[in-house]
């Protein structure tokens, strides 16, 4: 049988500002990366979001990313490598806190936004959230993007990687996301994302913005929690992977077959 995760970026409201629909996108997804305040999210809130995760039996990842609560996280950076390391140790050791206040623990730790696209080719920054991630706990899998360098380099450092694919965002032909400040980057129509994921997980495959087919191999994919059509779109993909017998579970969880 086919098994794929399903994950979707959570715990972003900050205060009165809320942001996406947590609740039920938790009734919906296998794995959460939770915000650790950095780039989005305060304590009571995210607090609040894992103690829903937890009844709702869904895997906890760390959603680390640059010191930028005004740009959202989607800045693109350049931190010295004591101040990245520390920045991302302080983040999962955050997270960790608030997860064991909830009755859980963290398994996984994706980075986000701009983070996470700079160190999917950007060797340095990479080592850099590598070496936080085993400083605290190399235990801990790495969720990085289908295809990327960082994939390997991690790999090489002796992390358990797992990769994933993006529902709702548009590829270029050589695997990288397309940049969200161009027309199409970002995919509403759950319909289409639900087209276009039932054949990666089938084929291995996704349509690029120039007709190509770009070739991934993905244990897991996401749905951006931001996303107006976030909701929508989740549902639908579960459905549909229901009905074609792809079974949804946590890339956390080890196969008995």
């Amino acid at each position: 049988m086919v098994r794929i995760d399903l994950n979707s970026d959570l715990g972003e409201s900050f205060g009165p500002w809320a942001m996406g629909d947590d609740a039920s996108m938790l009734d919906i997804v296998t794995s959460a990366n939770i915000a650790c305040g950095f780039h989005a999210g305060d304590p009571a809130g995210i607090l609040s979001v894992l103690k829903e995760a937890v009844a709702r039996g869904v895997t906890i990842g760390a959603h680390v990313g640059y010191r930028d609560l005004v740009g959202f996280g989607r800045r693109v950076m350049e931190p010295s490598s004591s101040e990245l390391i520390g920045d991302v140790i302080y983040q999962i050791g955050a997270l960790e806190g608030l997860a064991k206040a909830a009755g859980t623990s963290i398994s996984y730790v994706k980075p986000h936004g701009a983070l996470y696209n700079t160190i999917a080719k950007d060797r340095r920054q990479g080592a850099d959230v590598i070496a936080a991630i085993k400083a605290v706990n190399p235990e801990l899998t790495l969720l990085v993007l289908a295809g990327a360098p960082i994939v390997e380099q991690a790999r090489e450092a002796g992390l358990r990687v797992v990769c994933e694919a993006f529902a709702d965002r548009a590829y270029n032909s050589d695997g990288s996301l397309v940049n969200r400040r161009l027309p199409g980057a970002v995919l509403h129509d759950p319909a289409i994302i639900t087209q276009r994921m039932l054949r990666l997980v089938r084929e291995g495959v996704v349509e690029a913005v120039d007709g190509s087919m770009v070739h991934l191999q993905a244990d897991s994919i996401c749905v951006h929690g931001d996303n107006p059509s976030a909701v929508l779109t989740a549902k639908a993909l579960r459905e549909a992977f229901e009905a074609n017998d792809v079974q949804l579970r946590s890339f956390t969880v080890v196969s008995e077959d």
